[in-house]
């Protein structure tokens, strides 16, 4: 950074020039805040930590056996991969040797994570590897993370209350794509950074500043296979995308669909099914998480009867619809729904 951009962020806090790297970042918004202590910038540090580890095992997968299937199930009842276990572990890991969660909750786990420090004052939510089925295939995969202040007294155990604030009570969420690039993308409740991942530096560099969506689009993400049990009001709204010749574009990974939606303006649609009526989507783990960085950067996140972070979580592995994206497109399919 030269004296001319060093004098524009001191005039300007909370603005940082391109090619920042995420820890100075991380760093230097700290600093803009007198009330921040350290410890939520140290969490983040964990988890930029932790997708730097999975970058690097999901790029040499291929090579040393960590594709494919561990013939057992998860507490979803989804099929667990090689690299659901793996990340599950790094990051649980990370999180534990940080210092600063006091507990974890995991897709992958059916209960509470104690990591033994009680004296911490933040609990996370995480989706250690979404998408991992495309892990075969070179598709991008991804990362989701939610953090929350805890609520129970500092030194107690934590408790399920800790977790089940609701997702507006969320101080800080976002994602981490393993694709062409690896990005990690975030919010603590004020703008939406992202930072690519330069693996010959083993650095996060600032490149996408201040994410901010376009209010519309042309782009429609869904699993048109289940388009048949989707309600009556989304296949009106998925014909009218078809008749104005949107682009239909669905790469089966949340992370990656929703990350392209969010750049270039889009919506994607996961609706309930007759197999799956209360949705599929993990309200902890994804659709909190995903919808507080989307309000943040102008899109909404809709069950499509009600905003996504005012839904109330009763359990760990709640699920539910999502839509969610550029909110002309979230309008127009709620203002069709019954």
């Amino acid at each position: 950074m030269n004296v001319q951009q060093m004098e524009l962020t001191a005039s300007h806090p909370l603005a940082l020039p391109v090619g920042v790297t995420l820890d100075r970042y991380i760093m230097h918004r700290q600093t803009a805040f007198p009330y921040a202590t350290g410890e939520l910038s140290q969490l983040l540090r964990d988890i930029a930590l932790a997708g730097k580890i999975i970058h690097r095992e999901v790029n040499r997968a291929g090579l040393i056996d960590l594709t494919g299937g561990m013939g057992v199930q998860n507490i979803q009842g989804e099929s667990q991969q090689k690299l659901d276990m793996i990340a599950n572990i790094r990051f649980s890991r990370a999180l534990k040797n940080g210092g600063e969660a006091c507990a974890i909750i995991s897709e992958e786990e059916e209960g509470i994570i104690y990591t033994g420090n009680n004296h911490g004052k933040y609990v996370v939510a995480i989706d250690p590897l979404d998408g991992s089925s495309n892990i075969d295939v070179n598709v991008s995969i991804g990362t989701i993370f939610s953090i929350y202040r805890r609520v129970t007294p500092i030194g107690t155990d934590p408790t399920l209350d800790d977790f089940l604030q609701g997702g507006r009570r969320q101080v800080a969420a976002g994602y981490i794509l393993y694709g062409s690039s690896t990005i990690m993308v975030y919010t603590t409740g004020h703008s939406v950074n992202g930072f690519t991942y330069d693996a010959s530096l083993g650095e996060y560099i600032l490149s996408h500043p201040d994410i901010h969506s376009p209010a519309n689009g042309q782009i429609y993400s869904c699993n048109d296979g289940h388009v048949e049990g989707y309600e009556t009001g989304v296949q009106a709204y998925l014909d009218g995308c078809r008749k104005k010749q949107f682009t239909a574009r669905y790469i089966g990974s949340l992370v990656a669909d929703f990350h392209r939606n969010l750049l270039k303006g889009g919506i994607y649609l996961y609706p309930p099914t007759r197999k799956a009526p209360d949705g599929k989507l993990r309200l902890l783990y994804e659709a909190f998480p995903l919808a507080f960085l989307a309000e943040k950067a102008g899109c909404l996140a809709t069950s499509g009867h009600k905003a996504i972070l005012d839904i109330k979580p009763t359990h760990l592995h709640q699920r539910t619809p999502l839509y969610i994206g550029a909110p002309t497109m979230v309008e127009n399919l709620v203002g069709m729904l019954s």
